[in-house]
């Protein structure tokens, strides 16, 4: 089912499409080697970016170690937030000043350290205060002044695909929005990924960060397509240009390793083959959407995570995280979202519905194929049936919106444009999925 490019009449479309990704280490015990990989990128003194929860579990130790095997030198920061903010990324920033100077990076965590890993790499090689960078028109929009240094991506969790991708995604606490920075310049230039390193996550974990590769999947799959955008100069192209046939492959491979090891990750961690297929697939959505890039469900779940009431608290994750994870905030609308796109590319959305419940039988409404997948699986892998569940409620749905609006360049991958009308009606379906 890839696209394929059409040509064009007039000069004024489409026709070219770019695609970019890190080199990639895959495989049980890559993790190892790490300082290797750094001595041959020429580092001589890396920060290592974890957080509190992973270094507590030896995993960024065993990595430091590794790095200092290799005759490396290494500092450890191991305060990244889970879900970072603005606050929290200066706090990591000054820190890694303060530790300095440093000649590489290394993230080791899931994207919430990767995320930080970039942001600290991006301050220490750019002049100005963070807000500058974080995507307009909640920041400045500015791109970096100039190469930053190396970044080794470790991720310890099978979801973001962050090790992947040219962004870096975080609250923006004022605002009460979560928003990102993006250039081609924040990608890792190389991803390590160490299935092993995924085998003790949560029940819940598993969950949240298999839906957002599910989501990452499906959203590239489904985006505007490169050739209906207007035609741009070589100076104007972006990272995320719309669905494309080689980010098609990706997310094609990635639903259908989803829809083999999903439930089996969620149901049994010990499951090995499973776990090497969620790591697989968060890394093959990974490099799909790093370049196609991702839209509707990604713009509801930002202002869904930022703001969310208090008293939420999910399954498997820390005490202190009364928030609601970012995978689960996207997959929360995706059903009401996909009915919403469905009709820009009716085939493309009855595709990833085969592709991801292969047996499944169809029904008589093909606007429902997709959003019933999703239920099915959402209920399986014990989320929330709503954003009603989570603590939202009818009265939150004007804030919401305005938080979904503001995400301009999600938007503007969207293959259906949606009115802040449009975005009301699926936030206000979504307060209960079934």
């Amino acid at each position: 089912m890839s696209q394929t490019a059409t040509s064009s009449s007039t000069t004024t479309s489409e026709t070219v499409f770019t695609y970019a990704s890190p080199r990639l280490k895959f495989g049980a015990g890559a993790s190892a080697e790490v300082g290797h990989d750094l001595a041959a990128l020429g580092v001589t003194r890396a920060l290592l970016v974890t957080d509190p929860g992973i270094a507590a579990s030896g995993v960024a130790d065993r990595v430091a170690e590794a790095v200092r095997a290799a005759g490396l030198e290494v500092e450890v920061y191991a305060e990244a937030h889970v879900e970072p903010s603005d606050a929290s990324l200066r706090a990591a920033v000054e820190a890694a000043r303060a530790m300095g100077p440093f000649d590489g990076v290394v993230a080791v965590g899931g994207g919430s350290s990767i995320d930080t890993a970039k942001a600290v790499d991006l301050m220490l090689t750019s002049s100005g205060d963070l807000l500058d960078y974080v995507n307009a028109p909640v920041g400045g929009g500015r791109a970096p002044e100039k190469p930053l240094l190396p970044l080794v991506a470790v991720p310890t969790t099978a979801g973001t695909g962050a090790e992947s991708t040219s962004v870096c995604v975080l609250d923006v606490l004022a605002r009460k929005v979560k928003t990102g920075i993006s250039h081609e310049r924040l990608r890792p230039v190389l991803a390590v990924v160490d299935p092993e390193l995924s085998a003790t996550m949560p029940a819940g974990v598993t969950a949240a960060s298999g839906l957002d590769i599910l989501c990452h999947a499906l959203e590239s799959y489904t985006a505007r397509p490169y050739d209906a955008f207007p035609r741009k100069e070589a100076s104007e192209r972006v990272p995320y240009c719309g669905a494309n046939p080689i980010a098609d492959m990706w997310s094609e491979k990635a639903m259908s390793l989803l829809a083999s090891a999903f439930r089996r990750a969620y149901r049994d961690g010990e499951d090995r083959e499973a776990r090497l297929e969620m790591s697989m697939a968060a890394t093959f959505a990974g490099l799909g959407f790093g370049n196609a890039g991702v839209h509707l469900p990604h713009a509801n779940a930002y202002p869904v995570a930022g703001g969310v009431p208090d008293g939420f608290h999910p399954a498997g994750y820390p005490d202190d995280h009364a928030m609601v994870p970012h995978g689960m905030a996207v997959a929360l609308t995706a059903p009401e979202s996909f009915r919403f796109t469905f009709e820009a590319t009716p085939e493309r959305h009855l595709a990833a519905a085969r592709l991801l419940a292969p047996q499944r039988n169809p029904g008589d409404d093909a606007r429902d194929e997709l959003p019933s997948v999703l239920v099915d699986l959402l209920r399986d892998v014990g989320q929330p049936s709503g954003l009603a569940e989570v603590g939202y409620a009818e009265g939150d749905v004007p804030q919401l919106v305005e938080g979904t609006m503001a995400q301009a360049r999600l938007l503007s991958i969207c293959p259906r444009t949606p009115s802040e009308d449009d975005v009301a009606g699926v936030l206000a379906r979504s307060m209960h999925n079934w």
